[in-house]
């Protein structure tokens, strides 16, 4: 094996495990991965060329045995029972004071379980999301860790050396305690899931009431960029706009099948926001979206059946103009949606979150990096104790000049039979937070009718409860 006493160590070698593991060499540390397919130990080999920073092996003890204490060992595997199995092949080798980490998208609570079963054994266990795919991995993603203090600390210039730069900050920080880096991990997936199923449906919108070509979709998108909607996923749509079909005339995008698929960390999201009783209702209709996608035989029937959509055109500069300021109303109410879960979920669990240190790591390296994170993260620095960026000044001057172009937009999508549910989700969530008298008295008034429920008064306190019959 030549060196025996390696820095860090990896176990999964597929795409993002290799380049995670050459990132870490590239940086002055010392690595080695692990893998039972013997085909990806010898490509991180090959990728690794003849320097002695980087090895790999197909055998655990092997593996274990060359790293130096105490062992870090990273796991970049999928989520689910193949993270306990790779933990329970490994913890024979492993002595006291080791640590294992968690690199992938674990769900939360799982990692509240495997660090109380290790704690008792002695070894340390963390979870640390990484996001910003092969390409994050190899040059830089941004990387959330939480649980054992003591033992980030070990990883922590390792960590710092490989996560993303921006403008001197490296996009990674010790997050909280328990799984609260799994949490930031997932909560960033569902942000992700909103921005992308909002970015979605203002191409549908610009493609079927504008009549644009793809090139001219491409310009738009790669204009947008350049100004406040600048972000990884707008700059993306505007390449995957010019791509050309290598097997069919015309353009890629339009041979690609809608029937998007999920891993589950958008749903994960919904599911634990309801648990907290905390709205989000972009992220929950971008899953829903995705879900309502797979039924694309029932889809192309009901459109047989009610096919009897308008198309309305409009003067292409208004539309345009209409599109750029809801699809920045949309990131941003997604963003403070996402956030505010984030601020709710750190009192039930404990996790202490620092909402600007999230911002500020997620600003370089990360899926859902945009320009609007810095605003947030200067946001919530200026007031510590923000509960929610709509009841910030700089976001409320920024929010009030794109709401007449969202309510046209949205009525032109209703309009056209053209289904804008993000928008239309973020903007009655908006309404409604912004509401101080909600219909939600009526329905106090029903409960307490059918099941005696009881209600509160506005003009006193206490419970109350009326025999309606």
């Amino acid at each position: 094996m030549g060196q025996k006493s390696y820095d860090f160590g990896l176990v999964g070698l597929g795409v993002m495990g290799r380049n995670f593991i050459l990132n870490v060499m590239d940086k002055g540390f010392t690595a080695i991965g692990h893998d039972l397919d013997d085909e990806k130990v010898a490509s991180l080999l090959k990728e690794g060329g003849t320097t002695d920073k980087v090895n790999a092996s197909s055998n655990a003890k092997t593996f274990i045995d060359s790293l130096s204490l105490p062992r870090k060992v990273m796991l970049l595997v999928p989520a689910g029972n193949a993270v306990d199995a790779v933990i329970e092949t490994l913890i024979p080798y492993l002595d006291e004071g080791d640590i294992i980490i968690d690199g992938g998208n674990s769900f939360f609570k799982d990692t509240d379980r495997r660090e109380s079963y290790l704690k008792s054994k002695g070894i340390h266990f963390f979870g640390a999301g990484v996001s910003g795919g092969a390409k994050g991995a190899r040059f830089g993603p941004s990387i959330m860790p939480g649980g054992s203090k003591e033992a980030y600390q070990e990883v922590k210039p390792i960590f710092e050396a490989v996560a993303a730069d921006f403008n001197g900050e490296s996009c990674v920080a010790y997050l909280g305690p328990k799984s609260a880096g799994n949490y930031v991990k997932m909560v960033h997936n569902g942000i992700e899931y909103g921005l992308m199923q909002l970015t979605s449906e203002i191409y549908d919108i610009l493609k079927k009431v504008g009549n644009y070509t793809n090139p001219e979709l491409h310009k738009i998108f790669d204009s947008w960029n350049q100004g406040r909607l600048q972000s990884f996923l707008v700059e993306i749509t505007a390449h995957v706009l010019k791509q050309k079909d290598d097997q069919a005339e015309g353009y890629l995008v339009d041979y690609i099948l809608d029937k998007a698929k999920q891993k589950g960390t958008g749903k994960w999201t919904s599911q634990n926001a309801m648990d907290l009783g905390i709205p989000i209702p972009t992220i929950d209709i971008a899953v829903s979206m995705r879900e309502l996608s797979s039924f694309k035989k029932e889809r192309v029937l009901a459109n047989t059946l009610y096919s009897n959509k308008k198309t309305e055109r409009l003067d292409k500069e208004v539309l345009e103009k209409w599109a750029e300021a809801s699809l920045y109303f949309g990131f941003v109410l997604t963003y403070a949606q996402g956030f505010h879960q984030l601020s709710e979920a750190s009192k039930e669990y404990g996790y202490d979150l620092k909402l600007r240190t999230v911002a500020k790591i997620w600003r370089a390296g990360c899926i859902i990096r945009a320009a609007l994170l810095e605003d947030i993260a200067n946001a919530f620095d200026k007031n510590k104790g923000l509960s929610h960026l709509l009841l910030n000044d700089e976001f409320a001057g920024m929010i009030k000049p794109t709401l007449p172009a969202v309510r046209n937009l949205a009525i032109l999508g209703i309009n056209n039979g053209i289904p804008l549910p993000g928008l239309s989700n973020a903007l009655t969530y908006f309404d409604g937070f912004t509401s101080n008298r909600l219909p939600l008295n009526l329905i106090q008034a029903q409960r307490d009718y059918f099941g005696s429920h009881t209600y509160e008064r506005i003009d006193k306190p206490g419970i109350f409860h009326t025999d309606w019959e």
